[in-house]
């Protein structure tokens, strides 16, 4: 072999040597205060699972990154967006009438919206919620509460009552990881560690003409969810 031919696969092995670092240092968290700034509040859950345990819950963390930490999510298309505002406003006006079937229609809706954004879908329930704990630490908690509200029973009066109650709360935090996802108030849902970007901004623009739309026609419900009414 050629004294040229041997310096130019020691050069590709430096290069996929260091691009394989540059992937790992990206997907990776660095120790607890990388795991804290990355999971938000649900850090704190995972330490409080494994009753203050704090190594084992960043080991369950770490291997959640490690599964999903590359994913990369892609925008909804303008109409898409449209199409899941509608169906959480529809969720939300439903509740006034029936709690139970507008929880599990937000349960539904959660799921569905993942799906289409890119997150795993195949694993169920436990793999989804995984996921997106990892690119959206900050609100996932929402969908744990819904989805297990629209599956739990009542029974009496007073368990009615308290069931409601928690509905209510599920359906209100639960619209913050929606809202998230999904891009209110001018802020599209963003590819995982990329900024959004469109060629002309022309769905970027419509997108969020759908958006001022919507909290103007759901303005009203979400006080009333708020309140408890």
């Amino acid at each position: 072999m050629s004294t040229g031919m041997i310096i130019v696969l020691i050069v590709v092995g430096i290069v996929v040597v260091v691009a394989a670092g540059v992937f790992a240092a990206r997907t990776k968290p660095r120790g607890g205060r990388g795991l804290k700034s990355r999971f938000g509040p649900e850090y704190e859950r995972a330490v409080a699972r494994h009753d203050g345990d704090t190594k084992a819950a960043e080991r369950e963390l770490t291997e959640r990154v490690r599964r999903h930490g590359s994913l990369r999510t892609h925008n909804l298309e303008p109409a898409a967006r449209e199409r899941y505002l509608a169906r959480w406003t529809s969720a939300q006006e439903r509740f006034v009438e029936s709690p139970a079937e507008a929880v599990a229609e937000a349960d539904l809706l959660l799921a569905d919206l993942a799906k289409e954004r890119g997150f795993p879908d195949g694993g169920g329930y436990e793999e989804r919620l995984e996921a997106l704990s990892v690119h959206h630490g900050q609100h996932v908690h929402g969908y744990r509460r819904v989805h297990l509200a629209a599956n739990a029973r009542t029974g009496g009066a007073e368990e009615s009552r308290a069931g409601t109650e928690e509905l209510r709360e599920s359906m209100v935090e639960a619209r913050a990881l929606f809202e998230d996802m999904v891009g209110v108030n001018g802020h599209g849902p963003r590819r995982a560690g990329t900024d959004r970007t469109t060629t002309d901004g022309t769905a970027d623009r419509a997108a969020d003409d759908g958006a001022a739309t919507h909290d103007k026609r759901t303005s009203t419900l979400k006080g009333r969810l708020a309140k408890g009414s």
